[in-house]
């Protein structure tokens, strides 16, 4: 059985650990800005780095399966920058920002970097659905 037929079923997985691994940093950031401490702990984070670990490997199958190159489809290109930016933002916005604002900043910053992201997935485009307004 070749690795092609499963592109259905990779593809979903994908989109479905992009949605938990969305939600849950949401979940971690807003109640990391409300002076929780639940979100920091060991048994989360170890939750959010499986989730994260497996959509990078859904995200690198299906990289393989269509055989996409990110410097020829600057979609990808895009989307590869923007996933290294939310994950900056993200370190700051749960621990490594010194104050209140600045995680609140790089939280709220991250989200948006997390939605444009999609939407370059979503558009294959690195526009994202902002090349109707721009392109």
């Amino acid at each position: 059985m070749m690795l092609a037929e499963f592109y259905p079923h990779i593809k979903t997985v994908h989109v479905a650990l992009v949605a938990t691994s969305g939600l849950l940093f949401a979940l971690r950031g807003a109640a990391v800005l409300a002076g929780h401490a639940w979100p920091l702990c060991g048994a989360l984070r170890l939750s959010s780095v499986a989730i994260d670990s497996a959509l990078l490997a859904a995200g690198v199958l299906l990289w393989s399966l269509l055989a996409l190159q990110p410097l020829r489809d600057p979609w990808l290109g895009t989307k590869l920058l923007l996933l290294l930016l939310y994950i900056v933002l993200g370190s700051l916005a749960l621990k490594r920002a010194r104050t209140q604002r600045g995680r609140a900043l790089a939280y709220a910053a991250a989200l948006v970097c997390y939605l444009y992201m999609i939407s370059v997935a979503l558009a294959h485009h690195p526009l994202g659905l902002l090349r109707n307004f721009f392109g």
